[in-house]
């Protein structure tokens, strides 16, 4: 069973930066494909960015194309959403799930085909 944890939201002013970071203490992410989404209050929830378990592919929606950066350290079990030129609009719960894929040159968009899921940490952008 793998635990995810998010750490890294907060408040911050737009046009600011977070870092986000989804660790596992148990089990390893090697294998999984990794994907960020979030819920702002009141809409349903939003797939953010995306990146496979090798990290040479990535995908984002386009809302946050050239804002934020997706990346992963298998060796640290770890992955990471750079959200920079932050708005308002990304105010919101941000979640990390994993997709148990083994081998795979494509990303999972699809909220739905992820095995396991973090809590979540709180952005705040105030205009």
């Amino acid at each position: 069973q793998l635990r995810l944890v998010e750490s890294g939201g907060g408040l911050v002013q737009s046009g600011g930066s977070l870092r986000l970071s989804c660790a596992t203490s148990r089990g390893t992410l090697e294998y999984y494909n990794i994907g960020w989404f979030r819920q702002a209050p009141g809409k349903e929830r939003e797939g953010v960015a995306f990146i496979n378990n090798s990290g040479d592919k990535t995908d984002y929606v386009d809302s946050v194309k050239g804002r934020f950066t997706i990346s992963r350290d298998n060796a640290k079990n770890s992955a990471y959403l750079q959200m920079d030129n932050l708005k308002p609009e990304d105010t919101g719960v941000y979640y990390c799930a994993a997709d148990l894929t083994i081998l795979s040159e494509s990303t999972t968009p699809e909220a739905d085909k992820y095995d396991f899921w973090g809590q979540g940490t709180q952005v705040t952008v105030s205009s």
